[in-house]
């Protein structure tokens, strides 16, 4: 089998012991060095914490991993050429021995065929601004409405349609759900401006869901929990809107289309709010990380 997984990640999942799936696309991609691998590290940290084991994934020379050991982390962090994967790019990346970090689709992917229910994130990929000129819209959305498992998320990234991408995930059949709250989170804000219909307050609810699903022999979508960043560590929604405001603008300005729309207004909010869009970012992974440890421990609870 192409897939390898980790001894202690298989373990966990054949005891039926709690495990979190953690992406690598902040650890290639996401973040400066050195604090990207002292970031992976500290969220294995806070699963571990939480009596719950990480497993982080990546593709190393063609092999899928689920479940890294220090030294892969350190190879994911500070190989330069880590490519980014989607779920699309994974048969190619397999077959032409490359390396990358997974984005959301190719990381609930790849938990589910291990075999792992949960997975914390910072914030989805969905429908992007002007959809009706340009028809861009994430990956994430159609492997999340046929693939079962539950992800923990701070909502979906801000510069995308928010209200698009809930309708989306709406006739996709995917299940949202807040997480103490009746309001989307809008990433690094607490609140996008948006409902949702459903709230679910502990870890335990969550898993019932879970179990509902399984019970209910229901199509194999996934369980959306959006997970707001606290309000005293989100991004000052003013500052948030005005430099938003502006990334957009710069944006259209330079010609910027396609795949590099959304690095490109990362990059901007992060410099033009001296970090403090990355602070809320990292808050809420944080957040979600800890959260995802104990809705996978609910539900390894028989």
């Amino acid at each position: 089998m192409v897939l390898v997984v980790s001894e202690e990640v298989r373990d966990a999942v054949d005891a039926r012991r709690p495990v979190v799936a953690l992406e690598s696309t902040i650890i290639a991609h996401g973040l400066p060095r050195p604090r990207n691998l002292q970031v992976a590290l500290e969220l294995e940290s806070v699963v571990r914490a939480e009596g719950a084991v990480p497993a982080t994934i990546a593709v190393l020379d063609g092999r899928p991993h689920v479940g890294l050991d220090k030294e892969q982390l350190e190879r994911v962090a500070n190989e330069d050429g880590i490519r980014k994967l989607g779920h699309r790019d994974l048969p190619l990346a397999v077959a032409s021995g490359a390396s990358g970090a997974t984005t959301v689709s190719a990381t609930a992917l790849l938990a589910a065929l291990a075999g792992v229910r949960v997975f914390a994130t910072g914030g989805l990929g969905g429908v992007h601004r002007e959809w009706t000129v340009t028809q861009d819209e994430s990956a994430d959305l159609g492997l999340l409405a046929r693939t079962r498992i539950t992800v923990v998320c701070a909502g979906v990234k801000s510069i995308l349609d928010v209200p698009a991408t809930l309708q989306r995930l709406e006739t996709l059949g995917v299940a949202v759900a807040g997480y103490g709250t009746d309001r989307f989170p809008g990433f690094y804000l607490s609140d996008s401006g948006h409902p949702v219909e459903w709230t679910l307050d502990t870890p335990a609810q969550v898993a019932d869901v879970m179990r509902a699903q399984d019970a209910l022999g229901v199509p194999e979508s996934a369980l959306i929990v959006a997970n707001p960043v606290p309000v005293e560590e989100q991004l000052d929604p003013g500052l948030h809107a005005r430099v938003l405001a502006e990334a957009l603008q710069a944006c259209e300005e330079e010609g910027v289309t396609g795949q590099g729309v959304t690095p490109f207004l990362l990059d901007h909010l992060v410099r033009h709010t001296d970090g403090a869009s990355l602070s809320a970012n990292l808050a809420a992974v944080r957040g979600n990380v800890r959260l995802a440890a104990r809705i996978a421990t609910a539900w390894a609870e028989v």
